[in-house]
């Protein structure tokens, strides 16, 4: 089990109704913990349209979570 650190921005944030939460997992990957969430709180983005980064910096869906990991889910956004 592996405890980490999740925020959410934009329509993940609208879908989860936080900007952040603490939480324990037993999945051992980046992709792994999106789709666990996405499960959980019906994220209707799939998992390939979302980037994630870890402690500040980008990572491939394969990475592996480590406790205390900050994991920062980030849906793509349009602007003008």
């Amino acid at each position: 089990m592996t405890r980490v650190h999740v925020q959410y921005f934009a329509i993940l944030r609208e879908q989860r109704g936080l900007t952040a939460e603490s939480l324990v997992t037993n999945v051992p990957t980046v992709s792994g913990l999106y789709e666990e969430l996405r499960a959980r709180h019906a994220f209707t983005l799939p998992g390939n349209r979302v980037r994630a980064a870890v402690n500040d910096a980008f990572v491939p869906a394969s990475e592996v979570l480590r406790e205390g990991d900050r994991v920062v889910f980030i849906p793509p956004v349009a602007g003008g």
